[in-house]
């Protein structure tokens, strides 16, 4: 998995919001939607023994065990359009995607 570096710049901003106990970026899979999976993010203040560690420059994730398979590859981006903003990835696994984007499947 890889990350844009507006998608650095604002997981930096989160990751500095928050308590100062957080490791990084904890990001997982769950099952919901029409399509599926969905993304699940959440600060990470340890590392779980099947997490998968991606540290770029000062910012890390942990990629929980369980989704590792479905989000290899990857790349993490955050977009800001109007008045809207948020995180976005593409995904070389997905085999389809709900029309509003938020489910897909592999």
């Amino acid at each position: 998995m890889t990350m844009t570096d507006r998608a650095m710049d604002r997981v930096r901003a989160l990751l500095s919001q928050n308590d100062g106990e957080t490791l990084g970026l904890r990001i997982g899979i769950t099952n919901t939607g029409c399509n599926g999976l969905s993304y699940t993010m959440d600060y990470a203040s340890d590392q779980k023994p099947d997490d998968a560690v991606v540290k770029t420059a000062d910012v890390t994730l942990l990629i929980d065990g369980d989704a590792i398979e479905y989000v290899a590859g990857t790349e993490m981006d955050w977009l800001e359009e109007g008045l809207a903003s948020r995180f976005t990835f593409e995904n070389p696994n997905e085999k389809g995607r709900c029309g509003c984007g938020s489910s897909f499947h592999v």
